[in-house]
């Protein structure tokens, strides 16, 4: 019993076909590839087949045996079969004119009491009717093969149920036939669309999948490297001016842009790590938070920015979600380093974080009194970084605000949620 199992279905509990099955689908399907590749042929091969059956059964006198009038013309039957077979060759293309074109004959058929056999090809039309046209095109097909079955049937009132019948039960299965394929056919074109689709999507999914997670490295690149290098130039200027005074002023700038230098190289790895190592081995240590804040002031301020922090309302309970922290972190960073960048290298240049603690909200507003340089381009909102701050925000229905807006110095707002809205 287990053995006779395994062979019916597959690993995944798929039920697999007998061998005798599959072979019948594999030759159906070469069948089926053949026809799409050459129709006309098969179309010539059916067709020929028919007219020789015809021609066969006019020479052996076959149709004799069930003629209700055996004396009609020889001439006459092999005319109404050739008329019965040879426009088999167009039922594909041209199926309700074929039959149109077959039904005098077959009342002709029916009338002078020849009732050859080839009649019943008028069924493959309706077939291929019931396959590509409409269903009221399908009514319409039976009434044309009826009709002249009826009238032949007034007209040999006796053998009614010899003449009218069997050609109603022929056109019944060949109707049902030509549903059954067209429905099977149609659910597979469906299956197949779908597929595609689905595949389409998967594509599509993907694509954006790997466009959203290089921008989320690029943010963090831009985040990591910009911030220390930012830094790492403010004190290499001081340690610059500081030598030829103060030698030891000099080399406490030195020190820190190792310092610095290697906290860049230990996030950066990090975050590299990350990317090329395995979930299991990769370094998981914890995102920055806002209790790491006063350590991002403290290496501002050595780079030469003097930053103060202040704080209002009243901290919730509950602190905010990693990486709501994590944004306010990196916006905090980022507007200190565009002010180290652009701040004008006034020996003035100050900064101030104010993070402001509402029942359903968390703002952040960093400003500074710095002055861009002359000739220097200051932060108009469509760099990098800036970008890269609206990004963070969105991810969380937050908002930030870039501008300068008493003239002089520049100023950076982050309104973050501390809940998910339904949006």
């Amino acid at each position: 019993m287990t053995g006779d199992r395994d062979n019916a279905t597959d690993r995944a509990g798929t039920p697999r076909p007998s061998p005798l099955t599959g072979h019948i689908q594999r030759q159906l399907q070469r069948i089926r590839a053949a026809d799409r590749r050459r129709p006309a042929v098969w179309d010539g091969l059916l067709t020929t087949f028919w007219i020789l059956f015809a021609v066969l059964d006019v020479s052996s006198h076959g149709w004799r045996t069930v003629a209700i009038d055996p004396s009609v013309s020889p001439r006459l039957v092999l005319l109404l079969s050739a008329a019965f077979s040879a426009p088999l060759l167009w039922r594909r293309s041209h199926p309700l004119a074929v039959l149109l074109f077959m039904t005098p004959f077959a009342l002709v058929n029916i009338w002078t009491g020849a009732v050859i056999q080839a009649a019943f090809l008028q069924e493959i039309v309706v077939f291929n009717i019931a396959l590509r046209l409409p269903l009221r095109t399908l009514a319409l097909s039976g009434g044309i093969v009826l009709a002249p079955l009826a009238i032949g049937s007034a007209h040999f009132p006796q053998h009614w149920n010899q003449l009218f019948v069997p050609h109603l039960y022929a056109f019944v299965l060949a109707s049902l036939f030509g549903i059954v394929f067209r429905t099977r056919k149609e659910y597979t074109e469906a299956l197949v669309d779908r597929a595609n689709r689905l595949e389409l999507e998967r594509d599509q999914q993907a694509q954006l999948a790997a466009v959203a997670e290089r921008t989320r490295i690029a943010r963090e690149m831009h985040d990591i490297i910009g911030h220390n290098l930012s830094v790492i130039t403010g004190l290499a200027d001081g340690g610059a001016y500081a030598a030829a005074k103060s030698p030891e002023r000099a080399a406490q700038a030195l020190d820190a842009i190792g310092t610095t230098s290697r906290q860049a190289l230990a996030e950066l790895r990090r975050l590299l790590g990350v990317l090329r190592d395995p979930p299991d081995r990769a370094d998981r240590t914890p995102q920055p938070t806002l209790d790491d804040m006063d350590t991002l002031l403290t290496g501002a301020r050595t780079a030469g920015l003097p930053v103060r922090l202040s704080s209002r309302g009243t901290p919730p309970a509950v602190p905010p979600t990693a990486g709501r922290q994590l944004t306010v972190y990196r916006v905090v960073q980022e507007a200190l380093t565009n002010t180290l960048k652009h701040g004008g290298g006034r020996s003035a240049l100050a900064a101030e974080v104010t993070l402001t603690y509402r029942p359903n909200e968390l703002e952040a507003v960093i400003t500074d009194n710095g002055t861009p340089a002359p000739g220097a381009a200051a932060p108009d909102g469509t760099g990098q970084g800036i970008t890269g701050m609206r990004e963070r925000a969105s991810l969380y229905d937050g908002t930030v605000e870039t501008g300068r807006p008493t003239g002089t110095g520049w100023r950076v707002r982050l309104r973050l949620p501390l809940e998910d809205s339904p949006s």
